[in-house]
């Protein structure tokens, strides 16, 4: 099975859902969710889904459950084209 892997940095209780950086191959998030009972991580897989362009069932949270450090599972995609899609991000802001 393809999949590759991507690390991601949150920030809860922000203003509003936005990719902020990609610093040192970890991508920076702000998220309106509260970091309370999972409410952030999920918050966090449907926000890259959505940036990303995938499917929700598509991204799983391999670590950093309650950390801000958090490294997400992304299936059926290749890490190069996983990192292609994350360069495409960072060129917008």
């Amino acid at each position: 099975m393809l999949h590759s892997t991507l690390r991601v940095r949150v920030n809860p209780k922000s203003a509003r859902n936005q990719v902020v950086a990609l610093k040192d191959g970890v991508l920076h998030l702000k998220l309106t969710a509260p970091p309370v009972e999972g409410a952030a991580n999920k918050a966090c897989a449907e926000f890259l889904a959505h940036v990303l362009g995938l499917r929700k069932s598509q991204i799983n949270l391999m670590s950093g459950d309650k950390s801000r450090e958090k490294v997400f599972c992304i299936e059926n995609v290749s890490q190069e084209s996983l990192d292609r899609l994350v360069q495409e991000l960072i060129v917008k802001l």
